[in-house]
C-alpha cells in the first residue's frame, strides 16, 4: 500500500514535467528555434540561402526596353496570410538590408513578368527579422497547393495572373531552380523548409493572363 502510494507521488511530481518537456519538443520541432533569432544568407540550418547568379536571363536591354522604367513588382499569393500587394524590389540574394526591409526580392539576374521567356524568381523568409517587413512573411508558404493563382503587378500597373503548377524542395547550392523554361514565362517563389530551414521549399507558377491597366 505505502509503494502505491509512493508511486502515485512519484507520477502526479513527473506528469508536469514530462507534458513541460512534450511541449518544448513540439516547438523546437516546429520553429527549430527561437522566433527572434535572424535568419542570413548563409548555408547553415538556419541560414536563408538565395541563389547567387553570375549572369543574367534572356536580353538585358530587350528587358529594359520592354517593361516598366521601375523595376518593383508587387506580389499577392491569396494562400498567404501576409502576401497581399506587397512591394518587391529587383536586388542580389546578399542584399541583407532590402531583406529585412521588405516582405521578399526578386532576385536581380532573373526575368520579369513582361517577358516572353522568363523566371521571375522571388524569395522571402520563413522566419525573418522581429520587428521588420520580413518577419514571417513566407512562413505560410506550405499552405500554397497546384492550381492555386499568384498575382504579381508592375510599376505601371500591369497585372500578372499565374498558376501553380509544381511545388518540391531542393539543396541550398541548387541553382537550376532559377533557369527559364523554353516558351513560358514562370515565377518562382522560394523561402527555407521546415524544421531545419536546410533546404529551399520551391512554388512555381506559369503566366495565364495579363490585365493592363485601364486607361
Amino acid at each position: 500500500m505505502q509503494r502505491s502510494q509512493a508511486q502515485k507521488i512519484i507520477l502526479w511530481v513527473l506528469s508536469p514535467v514530462m507534458l513541460l518537456a512534450g511541449i518544448a519538443l513540439v516547438a523546437s520541432f516546429f520553429l527549430a528555434g527561437r522566433l527572434d533569432s535572424t535568419a542570413t544568407n548563409s548555408e547553415d540550418p538556419g541560414g536563408f540561402n538565395v541563389p547567387r547568379l553570375e549572369t543574367t536571363q534572356g536580353n538585358e536591354e530587350t528587358s529594359e526596353a520592354a517593361g516598366p522604367e521601375d523595376k518593383t513588382l508587387k506580389l499577392t499569393v491569396p494562400a498567404m496570410s501576409r502576401i497581399e500587394d506587397d512591394e518587391i524590389p529587383s536586388t542580389a540574394g546578399d542584399d541583407e538590408a532590402k531583406l529585412k526591409e521588405y516582405a521578399a526580392i526578386h532576385l536581380e539576374g532573373t526575368g520579369f513578368p513582361w517577358q516572353e521567356e522568363a523566371n521571375v524568381y522571388i524569395a522571402g523568409h520563413r522566419l525573418g527579422f522581429p520587428n521588420t517587413e520580413s518577419w514571417l512573411t513566407f512562413w505560410d508558404m506550405n499552405k500554397v497547393n497546384v492550381g492555386d493563382e499568384v498575382y504579381v503587378t508592375d510599376a505601371d500597373g500591369t497585372e500578372y495572373t499565374y498558376k501553380v503548377f509544381k511545388e518540391f524542395t531542393v539543396g541550398p547550392s541548387d541553382t537550376s531552380v532559377t533557369s527559364t523554361e523554353p516558351g513560358k514565362n514562370i515565377l518562382t517563389l522560394q523561402t527555407c523548409t521546415l524544421p531545419d530551414y536546410s533546404q529551399r521549399l520551391i512554388i512555381q507558377a506559369e503566366l495565364t493572363d495579363t490585365s493592363e491597366k485601364a486607361a
